[in-house]
C-alpha cells in the first residue's frame, strides 16, 4: 500500500496541493481525476519522489520514501511522466533495457534479457523492436516506454496522464494494457487521467483533486455519479449504463 499523509506544496503563497491524505490499496488502478489546475500531477510528483514536499509523508509499504535509497525505491515504483523526451537516438530494445538499470546498473545479465523479452513481447513490440523511437507513432512510442516500466518491474507504477496526444484507438489499447497490468500480474497502478470516461470504465478507485485538496476518494461506482462529478467540476453530468459501464455524458453539459 501507498500511504500518503497531510501532504502540501507551495509554489510561492499558492498551495497547489493542500494536506492531501490518501492510501492506494495494492492490485488496483487508482485514478485522479479533477480539472485543470487540481494539483494531480504534482501529489503524482511527490509521491514518485520527482518532487519533495513542503509538508508530510509518503510511505510505501510502511516505509517512508525520504529514507529509502534510490536503487531500494526504483525496484518498488516505477514512473512515466507527462513528457518522455531524450536527447539521444534509442531503438525499442535500448529504452526498455535502461528499465533493468536498478538491477543491472546497465550491464545486463540473462534474466536482465529475458525481462526486457518479456516486456516486449507483452506491449506487442516485438516485431519492431529495433525500430528507433523517432520512427515511431504516438502510441507506438507510448508502449514502449510502458515497456520499459514494465521491464522495471516494480510493484507500484505511476503514470502522469499516458494518453496524451493519443487517438482513441491507442488510449484505450494502452489502458486496456494497464488493467491486464493489474489483473493478471498483480501490479498496482496509478494514473493520472483527463477524461473522466476512461477513469470510469477501467479503474478501480477514483480520487478527485479540486484547488489542491481531495474532494472525493472512493470506489469508483461512488465516484462516478452525477451529484459527485458536479461537486468535482462544477457542471452538470449526465450519467448513461452502457454494457455495465458508466458513460458521463458530458459533452453537452
Amino acid at each position: 500500500m501507498i500511504q500518503v499523509r497531510s501532504l502540501t506544496k507551495l509554489y510561492g503563497k499558492k498551495r497547489v496541493v493542500e494536506d492531501v491524505t490518501v492510501d492506494i490499496q495494492r492490485g488496483q488502478i487508482t485514478s485522479f481525476i479533477g480539472p485543470n489546475g487540481a494539483g494531480k500531477s504534482t501529489l503524482l510528483s511527490m509521491v514518485s519522489r520527482l518532487l519533495a514536499a513542503d509538508t508530510g509523508e509518503v510511505l510505501v509499504d510502511q516505509t517512508d520514501v525520504r529514507g529509502m535509497k534510490s536503487n531500494e525505491f526504483s525496484k518498488k515504483v516505477s514512473i512515466l511522466k507527462q513528457s518522455n523526451y531524450m536527447n539521444v537516438r534509442l531503438t525499442i530494445r535500448e529504452l526498455v533495457a535502461f528499465g533493468r538499470f536498478p538491477y543491472s546498473k546497465g550491464r545486463l545479465t540473462a534474466k536482465d534479457e529475458v525481462m526486457v523479452d518479456q516486456a516486449i513481447e507483452y506491449m506487442a513490440l516485438d516485431d519492431m523492436e529495433d525500430a528507433y523511437l523517432d520512427e515511431l507513432s504516438g502510441g507506438q512510442r507510448q508502449r514502449a516506454f510502458i515497456a520499459m516500466v514494465i521491464a522495471q518491474d516494480t510493484d507500484y507504477i505511476l503514470l502522469d496522464e499516458p494518453l496524451n496526444n493519443l487517438d482513441m484507438k491507442h488510449s484505450v489499447q494502452i489502458m486496456k494494457i494497464l488493467r491486464r497490468l493489474v489483473d493478471d500480474l498483480g501490479k498496482t497502478v496509478v494514473i493520472v487521467l483527463h477524461d473522466i470516461n476512461f477513469a470510469s470504465v477501467y479503474s478501480d478507485r477514483i480520487v478527485a483533486l479540486k484547488n489542491g485538496k481531495v474532494v472525493k476518494d472512493g470506489p469508483t461506482e461512488e465516484i462516478i455519479q452525477s451529484d459527485s462529478l458536479k461537486e468535482i467540476y462544477d457542471m452538470d453530468i449526465p450519467i448513461k449504463q452502457l454494457s455495465n459501464c458508466r458513460i458521463c455524458v458530458y459533452f453537452n453539459s
